[in-house]
């Protein structure tokens, strides 16, 4: 899906040159002072910002004071004076980049490029990392360590125990037929040997649950397969 950028300058040549080099690759607005930008913002989903600092009634620092307060999207300033000062009041209220008039077109490109990246793509990546545990009732499964904590006391895995608990707790409630266990966990495809399974399963209960033959956790559903119970199920939080 293509960004939507969105300029704010009160000199149309700046505007169209720079809207002439995104609208290839993204959406643009543009808005020639704050307020319009205001309108801009309360209606569309924008994705990144160019702002002015000198535009007529609402100026560039004005406006970035009112998206700071309301966004975190990337917001790159630019200005025709190239003064440390007005860097430092850019950047110290939310700024992510400064550019200074006049400026090549290619740079604007490749510096909203960099921001983009940083903001989005790395952000996106951090989101999809797997967490580092899984909690379920009074069991916690250490994906890092490949370790099994009830009650805070740690309970030795075998690699096989480990895969069965990661796919078991990763969706409890769910029901896992023989063959999807199987084809998961052994990574290979499954000849109906039910036995395999069914040892496997008795040695987790014997670890994991209170009473084994009553499980809790690890619970047969006959006629389709296994399923690990549900949080709302179990007395621990």
């Amino acid at each position: 899906m293509r960004k939507t950028i969105l300029l704010v300058d009160d000199e149309p040549d700046i505007v169209e040159i720079l809207k002439l080099f995104l609208e290839q690759e993204y959406e643009v607005l543009t808005a020639e002072d704050g307020q319009a930008a205001i309108q801009l913002f309360s209606n569309h989903d924008i994705d990144l910002a160019v702002i002015d600092i000198m535009m007529p009634q609402i100026d560039g620092f004005q406006l970035l004071q009112w998206l700071r307060k309301r966004s975190k999207l990337p917001v790159i300033v630019l200005s025709a004076k190239n003064q440390d000062t007005d860097k430092i009041s850019g950047l110290g209220l939310g700024a992510d980049d400064f550019i200074a008039k006049p400026f090549n077109p290619l740079e604007v490109v490749a510096r909203i490029q960099a921001q983009l990246r940083r903001s989005y793509e790395f952000n996106d990546r951090v989101a999809e990392e797997p967490p580092s545990e899984t909690r379920v009732g009074e069991l916690v499964l250490d994906h890092e360590a490949c370790m099994l904590y009830k009650r805070g006391q740690p309970i030795a895995l075998s690699a096989i125990e480990y895969k069965l608990l990661k796919l078991f707790m990763g969706k409890p409630g769910r029901i896992y037929t023989k063959k999807q266990i199987f084809e998961n966990v052994w990574s290979d495809p499954y000849l109906a040997d039910d036995n395999t399974i069914m040892v496997q399963m008795s040695r987790l209960r014997e670890k994991i649950e209170d009473t084994p033959r009553e499980p809790a956790y690890v619970i047969t559903v006959r006629g389709l397969g296994y399923r690990f119970a549900k949080k709302d199920e179990l007395n621990a939080p």
